[in-house]
């Protein structure tokens, strides 16, 4: 597990997100092979796919929410992220931040087996000791927004990724995520539970048989061989949010409804 801990704790870039079948997963991933090689995490599976875990965060309004939904363009969520079925630390906290289509993700990590109970708590003066590791900057930044806006845990998410880094590109990944569940979650537990796991890569949020997302990640930099994958395999860029479409599913109880069509629901 070492390799986590020499992972960026800061990402700036693009993201190009599309819905494929899963017959084009083993086709594109020859094609990006010729670029990039498997990440350390994807290497040590069978299937070349490692699980995802996330708790996503959010104010008691679903502040982050309603502002992903009203479209304002300087958006940010709040995660906490763990890998594989059976977590270990590191864990990591994440706020994502999208400004004119560029995606600036900071992370700081989480090794203090207390943890959960000192976010329940909101004990954040106790995180600050060095209980948590990384850049102290993105470590305050997220600690700053979470007392702010009185954090806390709303839907626990899980998927399976086979991720790619380029060999030839200062900074590109390639990634296919599948298998996309969810359930309600009010605790920060970021163990899955296999029996209250739901699927929401269903035909509500999906084309037919196109529920894998292929997502390209770059730098200002755009690849050139990134234009090619996209013109070889006939690919549409889609928009997809995890966390709005887990969270339709939870507060919601699976009703194709949108969020700013419910009165108490209301967008900005």
């Amino acid at each position: 597990m070492n390799e986590i801990f020499s992972s960026p704790l800061l990402f700036e870039r693009y993201e190009y997100k599309f819905h494929i079948p899963i017959e084009l997963v083993d086709p594109i991933s020859k094609f990006v092979e010729i670029y990039c090689e498997l990440d350390p995490y994807s290497k040590r599976e069978d299937d070349k796919f490692y699980k995802v875990n996330n708790i996503y965060l959010d104010s008691p309004g679903f502040l982050f929410l309603k502002t992903r939904l009203s479209g304002v363009d300087h958006r940010f969520n709040m995660r906490i992220r763990s890998y594989g079925e059976n977590p270990e630390f590191p864990f990591f906290c994440e706020v994502k931040h999208k400004t004119m289509g560029i995606i600036k993700k900071k992370r700081a990590k989480i090794i203090d087996p207390n943890w959960a109970q000192k976010f329940e708590e909101k004990s954040f003066d106790s995180l600050n000791s060095g209980d948590i590791t990384g850049d102290e900057d993105y470590l305050h930044h997220f600690l700053r927004l979470a007392y702010v806006h009185n954090i806390e845990p709303k839907v626990f998410t899980q998927y399976k990724r086979k991720a790619y880094a380029s060999v030839v590109d200062d900074y590109a990944r390639v990634t296919f995520d599948k298998d996309l569940r969810f359930e309600r979650r009010s605790t920060y537990d970021l163990s899955p539970v296999e029996s209250s796991l739901s699927h929401y890569d269903n035909p509500l949020n999906f084309e037919e048989d196109k529920n894998v997302i292929l997502e390209l990640k770059c730098t200002t930099q755009v690849p050139v061989w990134f234009l090619d994958l996209i013109r070889t395999f006939n690919l549409n860029r889609m928009s997809f949010s995890k966390y709005i479409a887990a969270a339709q599913e939870v507060i919601y109880d699976n009703v194709p409804h949108r969020f700013d069509r419910i009165p108490n629901f209301r967008i900005f």
